[in-house]
């Protein structure tokens, strides 16, 4: 049964469990090909990106996250890069753009489901997400797999006093609890700080928002792929 027996595994969602910010990534290519002209000059890309990361970073703290927030950022955006209002037109075009994100298809991380399949006769599994509560319980249902989980929880962030709370209200051992995703800012560096072990599985694609410096913080274990958790767990 690997290193750690019996022991509760708490994993977060996007781009751990299932692709996310890849769709989004999908939409902001679409986006740059409209808003920053020829495609062929980088630098102009560069800077419409620029204007969109910085749009993102202002509205997480207050909107928070998901399609609906994205669809707000993409229109400021195209309101600052185009110095003007943005049209009906403009709102019509971006949804366009964003079907991807509101279709109701998941596609799962490879090794996910047949790994929570043989985890879940092991451990107790739970499952914290953040994000628009609606969107991320569509994503769930989605998904096929949320009969591994013991417990689903849905937070508008996840900080420090987030899995504190988890801790408590679960009554869980900090000791014999692990956080497993993708994200430093939001898996790793609050999860140890809140004194519980933490998996980091690195995803190419993880948000440039969700990039932070480790620190004192490190993860307990490093993996390449979600399937090599069964070597340990």
């Amino acid at each position: 049964m690997g290193l750690h027996a019996d022991q509760v595994l708490v994993f977060d969602a996007d781009d751990t469990l299932w692709e996310n910010n890849v769709l989004f990534e999908r939409v902001i290519e679409g986006f740059l090909d409209w808003v920053a002209g020829d495609p062929a000059d980088p630098a102009a890309r560069q800077a419409a990106r620029a204007v969109l990361d910085a749009v993102e970073a202002a509205n997480a703290a207050t909107l928070g996250y998901g399609a609906a927030v994205f669809r707000h950022n993409l229109a400021e955006s195209l309101g600052q890069l185009h110095g003007r209002s943005v049209t009906a037109e403009d709102r019509d075009r971006i949804d366009r753009l964003l079907l991807p994100l509101t279709s109701r298809t998941v596609e799962l991380i490879p090794g996910v489901a047949d790994t929570l399949a043989q985890l879940s006769g092991r451990h107790r599994l739970l499952m914290l997400t953040k994000g628009d509560e609606a969107e991320q319980r569509r994503k769930v249902e989605a998904s096929a797999i949320a009969h591994h989980f013991g417990g689903i929880h849905i937070v508008a962030e996840k900080n420090v006093d987030t899995y504190h709370r988890l801790v408590e209200d679960l009554s869980l051992a900090p000791d014999r609890t692990w956080m497993i995703g993708n994200s430093p800012k939001s898996d790793i560096v609050p999860a140890r700080r809140a004194g519980l072990n933490a998996v980091f599985i690195p995803h190419e694609h993880t948000w440039v928002l969700e990039h932070e410096e480790f620190g004192a913080h490190t993860a307990t274990l490093e993996l390449a792929g979600f399937a090599d958790l069964l070597a340990h767990f």
